[in-house]
């Protein structure tokens, strides 16, 4: 059968798609596929959850025949977050359609090289976002010569990326969009842009190309030090703050146990899930082998089998702040969805659609989400802990 656009596009929306939803959903994060995702509560283009907090005040004790308790219903107030768009395109020549036309297994191969990328970047994104305040911020420059960028971290960068590097304030600087990530020295932290930029200077910022404030919400919006979360003021609520301790230094048993008893003292709430940094982890081991103790391993929902404290399972993230663990409870969370991932169609129904006054094809996957915890005073964080 002679390849075409028509089939290419059916085998896009047929397909691949139910492929790339299952593994953006499943397989992408660990942390991730622990947090359930639901259309609920979505209204329009926003999110707006009832959260329900402290306990209903209705009991209490009394005489005989004295007087009943005075009811008290619940405590609620209403998280409201905007629903934030998600992105992933891929795109396929012209010439290389026409090239593979008459082999249907050579287009295939095409066809899946683009989706394996686009699933490897979406992934990537997708993951880092979950350690991410909203705000998009990848790094901050310490300083530029031409295009090499020295920065204070490269964690959260990898070549290929297109980013924007902007003021301290969030401006762009000019002719400092969508550039592209040549290489990245990881040792000395630098980063080598597609071509030279004037005007970058020390404390600019990094983010993704046209990310900026547009991300979802994610840990470090609950544990930064940011006002405000879901649209209240955390100062004027408690239950709004989670666990933290900082500057740990040596891990142990005692600290990990104090933060995971004080959460459920605080909330009642169970931490289910801990997620830390790769040195955290090897911090963490070799505790456990001083200690003698047996490293017991769980296998997690997507496949993924990792070591466990007390039956929970503590998982490293490549993107999880240095020296830094989260003690969660995931079911906590939810990741609210206009719907899950789709292509972008055209009028006719079209995904794949031809770039205006150029030779190649594009199709866009789009999720609308954002992630909302229902209960911060029942996660918990420690941070400044010496990395093995």
């Amino acid at each position: 059968m002679a390849v075409t656009l028509s089939n290419a596009d059916k085998a896009l929306k047929t397909f691949y798609l139910e492929a790339v939803a299952e593994q953006l959903n499943t397989k992408a994060n660990p942390l991730l596929s622990a947090i359930g995702q639901t259309t609920d509560d979505v209204w329009g283009k926003e999110v707006k959850k009832l959260a329900i907090y402290g306990m209903n005040g209705g009991v209490g004790a009394g005489t005989e025949d004295g007087d009943l308790p005075d009811s008290a219903s619940n405590n609620y107030e209403q998280f409201v977050v905007t629903l934030k768009n998600l992105y992933g395109t891929i795109e396929i020549s012209d010439k290389a359609v026409r090239a593979s036309e008459n082999n249907s297994g050579a287009f295939v191969s095409l066809l899946n090289a683009e989706m394996e990328g686009l699933l490897k970047a979406s992934s990537f994104n997708f993951g880092r976002m979950l350690f991410g305040d909203g705000s998009g911020k990848l790094a901050t420059v310490i300083s530029a010569n031409s295009n090499v960028v020295t920065v204070d971290s490269v964690k959260n960068l990898i070549e290929g990326m297109k980013i924007d590097v902007r003021t301290s304030t969030g401006d762009v600087v000019e002719g400092a969009q969508g550039k592209r990530i040549i290489s990245l020295d990881r040792v000395n932290k630098t980063v080598t842009l597609s071509s030279a930029v004037a005007g970058i200077t020390e404390d600019a910022i990094i983010t993704v190309q046209g990310s900026f404030n547009n991300e979802i919400t994610g840990l470090g919006a609950i544990f930064g030090s940011g006002n405000t979360l879901y649209g209240l003021d955390k100062s004027k609520h408690s239950w709004l703050n989670p666990y933290v301790k900082t500057s740990a230094g040596e891990i142990s048993e005692s600290v990990i146990q104090t933060a995971l008893d004080t959460i459920e003292e605080n909330s009642g709430s169970a931490v289910n899930f801990i997620v830390c940094s790769w040195g955290v982890r090897r911090a963490i081991q070799n505790l456990f082998a001083q200690s003698k103790r047996i490293t017991d391993t769980v296998e997690l929902s997507g496949g993924y089998k990792t070591i466990s404290y007390n039956g929970i399972p503590i998982v490293a993230d490549r993107f999880c702040p240095e020296g830094t663990m989260y003690l969660l409870n995931t079911e906590d969370f939810k990741l609210h969805q206009l719907c899950d991932w789709q292509w972008l169609e055209g009028e006719d129904g079209k995904v794949l659609k031809q770039v205006a006054g150029k030779p190649v094809y594009t199709a866009t996957l789009v999720k609308y989400a954002d992630l909302i915890c229902a209960r911060p005073i029942g996660q918990g964080m420690i941070s400044g802990i010496t990395e093995a």
